[in-house]
């Protein structure tokens, strides 16, 4: 499987897909029309893009990014299920700054609860167990059940919602589009249809990454200080999120069975944050697709045979 570097996030009745130094975002209006939103990509680092290329250091960035990047296109999707008034260019841009203090807030705030929720939490819970359970070691590993535990039951429960159900519905035509490509397919809505709704190279499995390396590097980090415990395991952050997007990134053009074994416990756990779409949500990703990579210059370089035969579409 030859990598198309496509990645994407599903948005409000929509998908947002990135491809090298660009992105859009295609989102479902509610009189039914599909809005595209295309521009450059600017990552953090600025000019310093040397350092997006440095393995383990460049992913620290691109996560950074992803958060970044995921939060304004979540606000501009979200802007369509508003009454839309006509506002002056001054009101517009009053507006547009009033939206990007709020979602600094909102990430700060996130970052902040997702700390304590999903790093303090389960270390506080398995130390209770510090009495009967002695071994240093065995507690990390309780700590990091604990951690996927929590991180599975939040996954289901916000589920529940409406919204939140028809964004993992975005989120599967997404993966579906990517592993239609990548596999050969012209990219229309029947092979999209049959594909796959789960990729290795989902920010879901990088959380699935993210929680097991995690678990791996406390083996060698002991103090006797709880205070220590909690501020090692923030600091360690950046490095587990740089080693695991080395990790997925490898994942994400291998089809060895070591690769698909170690990929399994992402992609069980994408069967939560992913759902079949409908075929008005598979053309929205289409539309994402299409006004950022020329998918049919990369089938004619990757597949010059021509189309996946129909043995192989099954397969997909």
């Amino acid at each position: 499987m030859k990598s198309s570097n496509i990645g994407g996030q599903a948005v409000l009745e929509g998908v947002m897909m990135k491809h090298k130094d660009r992105y859009a975002v295609a989102v479902r209006k509610p009189d039914g029309e599909i809005e595209i939103d295309r521009e450059d990509y600017r990552s953090i680092v600025g000019n310093y893009h040397s350092l997006v290329k440095i393995p383990f250091v460049r992913g620290i960035f691109q996560f950074i990014d992803s958060m970044v990047l995921g939060m304004r296109t979540l606000t501009w999707s979200a802007g369509f299920e508003e009454e839309e008034d006509i506002l002056t260019e001054q009101e517009a841009g009053k507006k547009e700054r009033a939206d990007r203090i709020m979602n600094g807030i909102v990430m700060v705030v996130s970052f902040v609860l997702a700390i304590a929720i999903f790093m303090v939490l389960p270390y506080g819970i398995s130390n209770l167990f510090r009495k009967v359970i002695p071994s240093y070691l065995v507690r990390i590993i309780l700590e990091g059940v604990i951690r996927i535990a929590i991180f599975v039951a939040y996954i289901r429960l916000i589920s529940r919602m409406e919204d939140i159900r028809r964004l993992y519905q975005y989120h599967g035509a997404e993966h579906k589009c990517i592993n239609c490509i990548e596999h050969g397919l012209p990219l229309t809505v029947e092979n999209v249809r049959v594909s796959s709704k789960e990729h290795k190279r989902c920010g879901t499995s990088f959380l699935m990454f993210v929680m097991i390396v995690g678990i791996v590097l406390l083996f060698f980090v002991k103090t006797e200080s709880h205070i220590l415990r909690v501020v090692i395991r923030i600091a360690l952050l950046p490095i587990i999120a740089g080693i695991s997007y080395e990790i997925i990134r490898v994942a994400g053009s291998s089809d060895h069975p070591v690769v698909n074994f170690l990929s399994k416990p992402g992609l069980m756990l994408q069967r939560l944050t992913t759902k079949e779409p409908d075929d008005s949500m598979i053309e929205v990703a289409i539309a994402s697709v299409e006004a950022v990579f020329d998918w049919r210059a990369y089938l004619m370089e990757n597949f010059p045979s021509g189309p996946a035969d129909q043995e192989e579409k099954e397969k997909v």
